[in-house]
């Protein structure tokens, strides 16, 4: 027993290097919202097209989140997760360089499509690593690397405001290249599972016979495109509303974000102690809605509106880790599971090009109120999709 209670230990180093793995990524997604009002003057930008800024990181993820899935199961984990930070760093070089706006949005697409590279490989070689009985925890600690990576990227405000979103953007791009050095060195390769032996448009197809991929990635989409409509623009809102400038209004966002990854870690115990999984979406999805209302309202104070940003955090936080946990479950094997993983980060970036742009056109066409009512329409589509994730759970899992 001890030598085994030493063992495990000795794995969390590990974990904790795969987790920062995606910790970095989420800083790619999160400095475009802190950075928006000066991209926008300095590219002389309308909030409708730099709110593609940040829905363009998504878009090839929407696109190839399933394919990206398929081949970590079939070219290595490890090998996806380096090339995913490697064409970060590559993005967001290129990025800095861009003199307007088609440049800027096609180095986030690349930027985007490395991200879900990593997103995808990393739980792969985490459950690889982790012992049996540790491997929920595991998995809770990776749901956090999106909102703590955020929140950290929101925290260097002032680093933005003294490089300036060009040179901040090459300074992302120079500690992806050394994170991903780092993860060459450090991190050892996930074991073989004999995908390569299986036809590609195979797993392809089995994977999208089954119900249980579709309702998953439904539900992420609704989940990103609800949060992105707050959190894709809250520094600006929070500046707005508070009467802040735009670094306090990124350091306020920053403790908002906190809030996400105190709720996933929360979640993992409700889940651990028996919770109805599809309670938990329908709870979440609701309140969050209900939340978008207070945020958006005109006749809510700032700071009332600013601590119901920090409660709609906090109970989101509870849907991705639901949603990854459900993975292994409704896939017809095992293998599968990479692929599975994919196409609920494709869902998820459908949901971040959805959230942002939308939320653009109708905040500039109708203001931010209006903004509430997307969320709710949103909501309620979530809400019915969590019920027949509670109606056909077998049916759904089975359907292979």
């Amino acid at each position: 027993m001890p030598a085994a209670h030493t063992q495990s230990a000795s794995r969390w180093p590990t974990i904790l290097l795969i987790v920062g793995a995606g910790v970095v990524s989420a800083f790619q997604a999160g400095k475009a919202p802190m950075a928006l009002d000066g991209i926008q003057n300095d590219l002389g930008l309308s909030l409708a097209v730099a709110s593609w800024i940040i829905s363009a990181f998504a878009v090839m993820g929407a696109l190839t989140g399933l394919a990206i899935g398929v081949a970590v199961d079939h070219a290595g984990a490890k090998r996806l997760a380096i090339g995913g930070l490697l064409l970060q760093a590559a993005g967001s070089a290129a990025g800095a360089l861009a003199g307007g706006a088609p440049l800027l949005l096609a180095s986030r697409a690349v930027e985007g499509f490395g991200f879900l590279a990593t997103a995808i490989a990393a739980p792969a070689l985490i459950a690889a690593v982790a012992p049996a009985r540790n491997r929920d925890r595991a998995f809770a600690l990776w749901a956090t690397f999106f909102p703590v990576g955020m929140t950290i990227i929101m925290l260097s405000a002032p680093l933005l405001s003294v490089l300036g979103w060009r040179g901040f953007w090459l300074v992302n791009a120079g500690l992806l290249l050394a994170y991903a050095l780092l993860f060459a060195m450090a991190v050892g390769p996930a074991p073989a599972t004999g995908s390569a032996r299986r036809s590609v448009t195979t797993d392809m197809r089995q994977l999208l016979s089954a119900g249980g991929p579709w309702l998953l990635a439904g539900l992420f989409a609704a989940y990103l495109a609800i949060y992105l409509a707050v959190f894709g623009f809250l520094p600006t809102i929070l500046s707005d509303r508070l009467a802040v400038s735009g670094e306090a209004g990124s350091m306020l966002s920053a403790v908002a974000v906190a809030a996400g990854a105190v709720g996933c870690l929360a979640c993992g115990q409700l889940l651990a102690r028996g919770a109805r999984p599809w309670l938990i979406l329908v709870v979440t999805f609701g309140l969050m809605a209900l939340c978008g209302f207070g945020i958006f309202s005109e006749s809510v104070s700032g700071w009332v509106a600013y601590a119901l940003c920090i409660v709609f955090s906090f109970v989101g936080g509870f849907i991705p880790v639901v949603l990854i946990d459900a993975v292994p479950r409704h896939v017809a094997r095992p293998t599968l599971i990479g692929a599975g993983m994919g196409f609920l980060m494709q869902g998820n970036n459908v949901g971040f090009v959805i959230g942002p742009a939308v939320t653009g056109v109708v905040a500039s066409s109708f203001g931010w109120p209006a903004v509430s009512f997307f969320m709710l329409a949103v909501a309620v589509i979530a809400v019915v999709l969590a019920l027949v994730f509670r109606a056909r759970p077998s049916e759904i899992a089975q359907g292979e």
